[in-house]
């Protein structure tokens, strides 16, 4: 056996068992990858993949163990690479961030250049999708590290730290009628004001979407969403020419920058949510990395990454 053998039994599972996309994200052929798991199986005188006909359609018993162990040999062996550049390159390398569009436009602005002054041969790759899409590419290594707040700390494999605590800002028009709470307390708007207005909000994977329609939901009240985005911008912009009230990141909003708006808080609606780091667990991280994250989040020391990261933890805000 081979690691060649391990790589391709990996990617594809990783391919869905999909043959095809395996080789061509290994670049090599389909039958090249097919005899090479053939022969795998021969050798170890066990089935790891179900078929039918020539198809692929899952793993056996047996196959899921092989697969959980060709998983720990593959990311130690990337360890290995990944410490031999440490030691042989230190401050160079090449670091893919994976993010929604609130963390790429409002948080990372804020530590990026600082991070690119005291690293500049460190390549940087900002890579952004949903909190799903985002789990997923750091489990199979796409991403270096993810920023969201949904679902990182619900998967598997991830070791996931709070970055910072948010809450939701409503966002209006000053002609609008709610703009009069503005100088009132903003606790004075409550849930039926606010579903009394067309809504445009976040598409349902993302910013928090998901407590905001529980907490209608909890209420027995039918809000009237009328524009989903996965973009604070496109939220404001549609705010802007009259399409309804906005719900936004908190983060989202700058008086300063969003001048032709107003943001009444609305946390005592929809909650606080934490914004949260994750890496693969059992990776071994470049100084680089820990760096990156002690700026996002200065009360993240290295020896708290270095632990959840050891021992697979969802490290609590």
């Amino acid at each position: 056996m081979n690691l060649q053998q391990f790589r391709f039994v990996r990617e594809t599972i990783r391919r869905n068992f999909n043959l095809t996309e395996a080789a061509r994200s290994l670049y090599t052929s389909q039958p090249g990858v097919s005899k090479a798991i053939i022969e795998f199986e021969d050798e170890l005188g066990i089935k790891i993949f179900e078929r039918h006909g020539k198809r692929i359609k899952g793993l056996t018993k047996p196959g899921q163990a092989v697969a959980q162990v060709i998983e720990r040999i593959m990311l130690e062996v990337d360890n290995l690479k990944r410490v031999s550049d440490e030691f042989a390159r230190e401050d160079e390398g090449s670091l893919t961030i994976g993010c929604t569009h609130t963390q790429a436009r409002y948080l990372l602005p804020r530590v990026i250049p600082a991070f690119r002054e005291r690293f500049p041969k460190v390549r940087l790759q900002l890579a952004e999708g949903d909190p799903v899409t985002l789990a997923r590419m750091v489990l199979h290594e796409q991403a270096d590290m993810a920023i969201a707040t949904e679902t990182l700390a619900r998967t598997p494999g991830l070791a996931t730290l709070p970055v910072y605590e948010w809450e939701h800002t409503i966002v209006i028009r000053p002609d609008h009628p709610l703009a009069e709470l503005r100088s009132s307390a903003a606790r004075a708007i409550s849930l039926e004001q606010v579903a009394a207005y067309p809504i445009v909000t976040y598409d349902r994977a993302f910013t928090g979407r998901s407590s905001i329609d529980a907490v209608f939901a909890k209420k027995g009240i039918q809000p009237d969403i009328v524009l989903e985005a996965i973009d604070a911008d496109v939220i404001k912009t549609y705010v802007d020419v009259g399409l309804g009230i906005g719900i936004i990141a908190g983060i989202a909003f700058d008086p300063r920058r969003d001048k032709g708006l107003i943001g009444l808080p609305a946390g005592h609606l929809f909650g606080s949510h934490t914004a949260r780091v994750a890496v693969k667990s059992g990776v071994f991280l470049r100084d680089y990395v820990y760096v990156l994250i002690e700026m996002l989040a200065p009360h993240l020391t290295r020896d708290m990454v270095q632990e959840a990261v050891e021992n697979s933890g969802v490290v609590e805000a």
